[in-house]
Formats: C-alpha cells, sequence, structure tokens
C-alpha cells in the first residue's frame, strides 16, 4: 500500500495535535471565583471540578412561612449562586421565585392580613448587617422598612397583622470597653417611616420577641449565656418593661422561645428551671408559677408553636440528636398520638391560620430538606416540596451510627460516624474528624450535602463529635468548657483518638481535623496539643486567639461572648486566654495547615486568620490560606463554597491520602 510523505506528515501532524490537546486538557484548571485571594493554594484541576459537580447540586429547602388566608407558603432555597425565598402555591406546585438578589435571604413572611406583601432581611457581603425591606407581590422594588446601618435582629407580626415589632443595634468595633444599647420598635410595614421607639434595652442580648394576643405587651428573652436568661414584659403604650423570672437560688436559669397564651393570661416558654433540661413550661403571669408540660422528657425542647386558636401545641424534642415531634392539647396538656413522620432532623414549626395544618421541614441522611405539612385533624402527612432530579443516588448514602467514648475524667462523650463502604474501600480508612461551632451548638445527623464526596469517593470515614459544652445534653454538660475549662473540650478530640485506636475500619495514622467558628479554634488547639496524632488541619473562620477575638468581636456580641469564654480585661483571666491561644503556641503545629476566611466577617474577624497564617508561615510547616472578600461567617455564595471544597479535596487529597 503507497502512502504519501505529505500524508504521513499530515498524520504525525494530527498526532501531535491531539496530544497536545490532551495535555491542555489535564492541565485545564478551575479559575477562582475574583473575590477570593490564594495563598500557597494549587491550582484545581478541572477533571476534578467534574467529578465533584454531582456532589454541589443539593438545594435542601427550608419552610419560612404561611400564607395568612390560603394554603400557600414561602419556603427558601438556592437560586443560582444563593440561597433565595420561594411561593409555593400548592404541594408539589412548581417553586415561583419572588427575591433574586446577588446575597442570600434566608427568611420571609407574608404579611399576615391579607398576603399581599413578604418582608425580609438581607446583609452585605456577609457583614450581617440585616436590614428590614418590603416587597409587593404584585411587584416592584423591595422598599427598606428598618434603619440604614443598623442591624436588625428579628421583626416579629402582631396578631392583626397591622404592625411589627422590630430590634435594632449599633454596628462598631470600639475596643473592649464599648457599651451598646438595642433599640425597640413598632411600625406599620406599610408606613416605616412611622416606627416609635419603645424603648433602649442595655446591651445587645435580646431576642424572641411576640405580641400578646391584645397587641398590648410584648414579651421578650434577656439571653446573658447559653445557661442563663430571663422573660421580660414590656407595656407597648408606655414602654415601660419589667423582668417576671429571677434566677432559682443560686442557679442560673435559661428561657428560650415564648408566646402568650390564647386568653393572655399565661405565657408558654422553653426552660431549664429545676431540671437539667429545657422543658416545655408554662407561666401563669398573675402569681408567676410555673407549671412543667413535659416533666417526662428528660432531653431538650428545642421549638414550640401554639396554634392560632389557642387549642394546641406543637413542639420538637432533641432526643440524643434526634428529633421528635409533639402535639399538646392545651386543656389538661394532655399529648396527643403524633403523625409518623419520614425519619430525619425536623426545623421549627410553624401553624397555619386555620389552626389544623403544621409545616416543618425535615431533612435525613439520605435526603436534602424539604417541606411538609401535617393535618393534626386527620395526621395525614403532606410533602410540598421535592428536590430536582440529582446525578448521585442520595439513598445509597451512609447512615450515621451514634458512637460513645470515655473522655480523660471518665465522662462519656458522643459523636456521630459515617464510616466509608468496605465494600468499596476495604481495610483501615483514614478519618476527618468535623467539629460543630458555638461552641453551645451540636451536631445532629442531618444531610451531609457535598460531604458525601469523603465517603463515598475518597474513602474517608467522618466523625462528629458533641464535644463538652455542647448543648442538648444537660446544662451541667453545657458548662463543662467554660472559662478555665476551655481546653477540657480538646482533651475530648484527644480522647477520641484512643478510641480510633480500637476501631478496626479506621486507620489511626491517617487522621485530620476541621471546624468552622468554634470548630476552628477548635483544630487549632488540636494541631497545638496533639499534632503527633494528626495528619492535617483545615480552620475555617475559627479564633486562633481569644484575647484578639473578643477585642475585635462586634460589639453587640462581645459581652455574650465575654460569659462563655472569660473577660479578656481581667488581668487573671486574660494570661490563662492568652496561654492556650493557638496563636502563641503556634511553633507547635507541625502538620499541614489550611485556614479559610470571610473578610466581613463580624463574628470572627478575618484579623484571627490573618495572625495565625502568618505566624504558622515563619516556621516550615505547610499553609494554605483562602480568603473572600464577599463573605463573612462562612461562605454563603455557592461559587465560592464550590472553589473552597475543591481545593479541600486537594489539601485531604496530598496531606491525608498521601497524595492518591
Amino acid at each position: 500500500m503507497f502512502v504519501s510523505i505529505r500524508s504521513i506528515k499530515l498524520v504525525s501532524l494530527a498526532i501531535l495535535l491531539a496530544c497536545g490537546a490532551a495535555a491542555h486538557a489535564q492541565d485545564a484548571v478551575v479559575p477562582p471565583p475574583a473575590t477570593l485571594v490564594l495563598e500557597s493554594v494549587p491550582p484545581v484541576p478541572q477533571s476534578v471540578a467534574a467529578q465533584v459537580a454531582k456532589y454541589n447540586e443539593f438545594k435542601p429547602t427550608g419552610f419560612t412561612g404561611w400564607h395568612p388566608t390560603k394554603l400557600e407558603m414561602l419556603v427558601v432555597r438556592r437560586h443560582k449562586n444563593t440561597a433565595q425565598i420561594y411561593r409555593v402555591g400548592k404541594p408539589g406546585a412548581a417553586l415561583e421565585l419572588l427575591t433574586d438578589y446577588p446575597e442570600p435571604v434566608r427568611n420571609a413572611s407574608y404579611d399576615q392580613k391579607d398576603g399581599k406583601y413578604i418582608i425580609f432581611g438581607k446583609d452585605t457581603g456577609g457583614n450581617e448587617v440585616f436590614r428590614g425591606y418590603r416587597r409587593d407581590l404584585a411587584g416592584g422594588e423591595a422598599v427598606p422598612i428598618t434603619p440604614e446601618g443598623q442591624r436588625v435582629q428579628g421583626m416579629t407580626w402582631a396578631p392583626s397583622g397591622k404592625q411589627i415589632a422590630y430590634a435594632t443595634v449599633p454596628v462598631n468595633r470600639q475596643g473592649s470597653n464599648d457599651r451598646i444599647n438595642t433599640s425597640l420598635h413598632v411600625a406599620d410595614p406599610l408606613k416605616p417611616e412611622s416606627a416609635r421607639k419603645l424603648a433602649e434595652l442595655a446591651g445587645g442580648g435580646w431576642f424572641g420577641f411576640s405580641f400578646s394576643p391584645d397587641e398590648k405587651q410584648l414579651v421578650y428573652v434577656e439571653y446573658v449565656s447559653a445557661n442563663e436568661g430571663y422573660l421580660w414584659l414590656l407595656d407597648i403604650a408606655t414602654g415601660k418593661s419589667r423582668r417576671i423570672t429571677e434566677k432559682n437560688g443560686n442557679e442560673t436559669v435559661s428561657y428560650g422561645s415564648t408566646q402568650f397564651s390564647k386568653d393572655g393570661k399565661g405565657l408558654y416558654t422553653v426552660t431549664d428551671r429545676g431540671s437539667e433540661f429545657q422543658r416545655l413550661t408554662y407561666v401563669d403571669l398573675t402569681t408567676l408559677q410555673h407549671s412543667t408540660l413535659s416533666a417526662d422528657i428528660n432531653w431538650d425542647i428545642t421549638s414550640i408553636d401554639l396554634s392560632d386558636d389557642g387549642k394546641l401545641l406543637a413542639f420538637v424534642a432533641n432526643e440524643d440528636g434526634n428529633n421528635v415531634l409533639r402535639l399538646m392539647s392545651t386543656i389538661g396538656h394532655k399529648v396527643l398520638t403524633s403523625p409518623k413522620l419520614p425519619l430525619g432532623t425536623i426545623g421549627a414549626v410553624d401553624w397555619h391560620k386555620d389552626s389544623t395544618h403544621l409545616a416543618l421541614s425535615i431533612a435525613s441522611a439520605t435526603g436534602p430538606s424539604e417541606v411538609y405539612s401535617v393535618n393534626v385533624k386527620t395526621n395525614e402527612v403532606t410533602r410540598w416540596t421535592t428536590h430536582e432530579t440529582m446525578q448521585v443516588d442520595a439513598a445509597r448514602f451512609a447512615e450515621p451510627e451514634l458512637v460513645r467514648w470515655k473522655s480523660f475524667d471518665g465522662r462519656m462523650i458522643s459523636g456521630f460516624l459515617y464510616r466509608a463502604s468496605a465494600a468499596k474501600f476495604p481495610g483501615r480508612r483514614p478519618v476527618l474528624i468535623s467539629i460543630h461551632g458555638g461552641p453551645e451548638a451540636q451536631f445532629q445527623p442531618g444531610f451531609l450535602g457535598r460531604s458525601n464526596y469523603y465517603l463515598n469517593e475518597m474513602g474517608i470515614s467522618l466523625v462528629f463529635p458533641n464535644v463538652r459544652g455542647s448543648n442538648g445534653y444537660g446544662r451541667s454538660f453545657l458548662k463543662l468548657d467554660d472559662g478555665l475549662l476551655r481546653e477540657d473540650s480538646v482533651k475530648d478530640i484527644g480522647a477520641l483518638f484512643d478510641w480510633i485506636v480500637t476501631q478496626p475500619d479506621l486507620d489511626a495514622q491517617r487522621v485530620a481535623v476541621t471546624g468552622g467558628s468554634y470548630g476552628g479554634y477548635m483544630s487549632l488547639a488540636v494541631a497545638t496539643l496533639y499534632s503527633e496524632r494528626i495528619a492535617a488541619s483545615i480552620d475555617i473562620v475559627g479564633i486562633s486567639n481569644f484575647v484578639t477575638f473578643l477585642e475585635r468581636t462586634e460589639s453587640y456580641r462581645r459581652d455574650l461572648r465575654r460569659v462563655e469564654y472569660g473577660d479578656e480585661r481581667d488581668p487573671a483571666m486574660r494570661k490563662f486566654l492568652e496561654e492556650i491561644a493557638p496563636l502563641n503556641r503556634a511553633a507547635r503545629i507541625k502538620k499541614p495547615l489550611f485556614v479559610v476566611q470571610g473578610k466581613n466577617d463580624p463574628r470572627v474577624p478575618y484579623q484571627e486568620a490573618d495572625q495565625i497564617v502568618a505566624t504558622v508561615k515563619k516556621g516550615s510547616t505547610p499553609v494554605w490560606y483562602m480568603v473572600a472578600n464577599d463573605e463573612g461567617h462562612g461562605f454563603a455564595k455557592k461559587a465560592n463554597a464550590d472553589y473552597q471544597f475543591y481545593t479541600t479535596i486537594g489539601f485531604l487529597n496530598q496531606y491525608l491520602l498521601g497524595g492518591r
């Protein structure tokens, strides 16, 4: 067969071009979003993004408000890059987009009279300076209804739907000794200029405002700490207020969600008064006597809602990290038969004005959060939303396993373990320990979202510990990390390392730790105290020095955080906080570190990340650093969160899996 020289040259050129194209494809990288600033973070191969893509498209849906007259609701779900508000006209109906902003909108409510407009809050760039807005459903731009430059802490409807109450705090960082007040207002959202200031409340810890049925009073909570709070009543006509609860002897008491009874003569609340746990309680406003309604439940009641007719209470119990919905008649306080709900974690419950339909959101290990309603007359459960078709089979995701281990002082600590598939990944598996923030938060086994990639594609088992200081296990447990006890919670992770050694399918030689906010501090603290027991650590918006953190965090939060961490103005406490600061022990961080931060973070200011990165970089330990100029306390924009996840995969591949 005759082949010309020209043909050979053309074939050779084609092969060279094909090889070049293949090499270029292999070298193609994902450009980071323009708002990200990266230091020592390697480029992300396009192939990684392609493989991860199906894990990045989950869209959990949460309930946020009922229509006042129709069986219609508002939900929150991601639209493009951020969470936004949708209307759902009936169960299973297509979602109708109502907001579309570059910034997330996570909650909204219909006007409670006619349902002709919605109100919602929105900040800028993650700075959490939330401002209230009104948007008419007939169209038009959103109209501000609260002052500019003031952070709104809650907007609450009056029963008539004619007015709202809202609180604002100033935003500043004047240093350790600045003092602020919370301003309490009432206003007609249709005439925001008519807002009337009711009172100035000292400090920033005022939450949970709720109107009386006759709209003459407001009840609200003074939050001092996770273990201490008080109920107050305010007369709307005069602006005069009074505290109606006190300490129970030497015992600090906390109160949570509170609502007036239908007759206005009492309050339904949750409190740990006389108990280790937050119990459903009725407070008589004449005698101030407390009557416990859930004495048989030795777990925290996390949310409550009273039906509009005042006849039924819905409440959720947190039972060892799992949620249980209960219904109670207000006549005789008899617990009724509960509806059979899908398994999962339950969001806040909310009654429709018809007092028949109850809305709630449910998430599970095998499915993103979806919205349901319960008809309490029939106990029928109706699903309102369904996730779009996914490329990954979420029904096959790993289920959590509740595990316990003994800590340094003999106390049992618990957490949830997700094991990588032994069939797909035989042998001992590397472990990623993920520590929640708060510190008064609690990990509950809901939907892991993109973290399922670690399990399914990388063969990394995941552990989510609830160390001492986590809520849900009683107020004594909640106090075990306060002040000078701070590092006892870090020792709980040291005991977890010992437990991992005993597990035949977990590799104690390949363990990484990660956490956000307070969990970021924990990750840094573990890296200083147990460097020899980890392969790497990831700090996301974490505290590197409690002293500098307390001096820079937003002033409306500062005193609340001092109760938990200690007062940096006290010389002895300041000395202790400096001693335990990961920043001052940075020379002990010997394993690779990845730090992620939002530049506009009002809770843990970016300087906490800057200083730990700069200090660790003085040594030989590898440090990756990612800052988002348009984010705050964590990444809320999908493009940023996606890129953070790509780089985290690269970090774990290199330092936990050994470059696999």
